[in-house]
């Protein structure tokens, strides 16, 4: 029996939700987003809340009725709020920038890496060391911080690389003589 699952996701001011069958609906403040369930669960929209249950008896459906409740609680938090991930650059001569509609890193290689800045996500760099991104959509935030991190990820030796904010990397002692 899922635990989330039994709670219903409550609907905030500002943000209308649309349920047709499995499909899920939110449009408010940061855009409109739309999320297609399981057969498994079924939706209901009462009374300002959207409650989610398994539709039958099945294993299937009791794994896929927490799982479901978590997609459409983020749908509602994404168009109400948004989702910030927050990156931190360490070493020297590592910084990034945004030109346009890409965001430029030197991370120590020959070159600099130009990644392609999805639509729907915003992307601020504060003092070259810091990259905030913003969006509705928590899977496209979370997936660019990831692709982002993966170009240079932390070393344990001297801690240089691209890191989230508040992430603690275990250091390593180096050589002895």
């Amino acid at each position: 029996m899922s635990r989330m699952g039994r709670h219903p996701v409550v609907v905030p001011d500002g943000v209308q939700v649309a349920v047709e069958g499995s499909t899920v609906t939110a449009k408010g403040k940061l855009g409109e987003l739309t999320v297609t369930l399981s057969d498994d669960v079924s939706v209901t929209l009462d009374d300002g809340a959207v409650t989610v249950k398994p539709a039958n008896d099945g294993r299937r459906a009791q794994v896929m009725w927490g799982t479901a409740r978590s997609l459409v609680n983020n749908l509602i938090t994404g168009v109400g709020e948004g989702f910030t991930y927050h990156l931190e650059i360490e070493g020297v001569g590592y910084r990034a920038a945004v030109q346009g509609s890409e965001l430029v890193l030197q991370l120590g290689y020959s070159h600099e890496i130009k990644h392609a800045i999805p639509e729907g996500i915003q992307v601020e760099v504060e003092n070259q060391r810091e990259i905030k991104m913003t969006g509705a959509d928590k899977q496209a935030v979370g997936q660019l911080a990831a692709v982002i991190r993966k170009y240079r990820p932390p070393e344990p030796y001297k801690g240089k690389g691209v890191r989230y904010k508040g992430e603690l990397i275990v250091r390593k002692e180096g050589k002895k003589k």
